[in-house]
């Protein structure tokens, strides 16, 4: 799934933060800027005319190489290899970090092979307006001897992921979340 300079990702430790990308990210080249060095990216724009979402992909790609990134592509195992990701996000086989939702998606993504998952959501989120959500108990306890690294995902800031830490979460990752605290960081 990698080029030249990335190796497989299947038992590294991944990225603490993760930026999970989408159409609403006014500025996303800003963002990815923004990032801390080595931090994760979940690219999905999965609204994107294909021809323009591989472009955002290349230039995303680019950026991120250059500032030690970590780039997920949002779908199959053989278009994250086609497309020089470090990996797929998504459900089907060979891919790295399935989003999680219940213990059941929990157990089988671990059966799967997936050495990271994304456990949402957490709190309430744009994303998935009315949605229901995890909470911190509920969250505790779907992650509860998780196999690999758990990312918290959904309605999740700097300040929520410092409240999961006693649940031994890796990682937070965001949208809204992330890319405003970027965005207010650059000016």
């Amino acid at each position: 799934m990698m080029d030249g300079k990335h190796q497989s990702r299947c038992t590294a430790t991944w990225p603490s933060l993760w930026l999970m990308t989408d159409e609403r990210i006014d500025d996303l080249m800003s963002a990815v800027r923004a990032l801390p060095r080595g931090s994760g990216i979940v690219f999905r724009h999965y609204r994107t005319e294909a021809k323009a979402r591989r472009a955002l992909f290349e230039r995303v790609r680019r950026v991120a190489r250059a500032r030690g990134h970590v780039v997920l592509l949002a779908g199959t195992a053989r278009q994250a290899r086609g497309w020089r990701a470090d990996g797929a996000h998504g459900r089907g086989m060979g891919c790295v970090s399935p989003p999680v939702h219940t213990l059941k998606e929990r157990v089988g993504a671990e059966r799967r092979g997936a050495t990271l998952v994304f456990v949402s959501p957490v709190y309430a989120t744009r994303s998935h307006p009315g949605a229901a959500t995890l909470g911190r108990v509920r969250f505790g306890l779907l992650t509860r001897l998780a196999r690999g690294q758990v990312i918290a995902l959904g309605g999740m800031t700097a300040r929520r992921a410092e409240a999961l830490q006693a649940f031994g979460v890796a990682g937070w990752a965001a949208i809204d979340g992330l890319s405003g605290a970027l965005r207010s960081t650059r000016r």
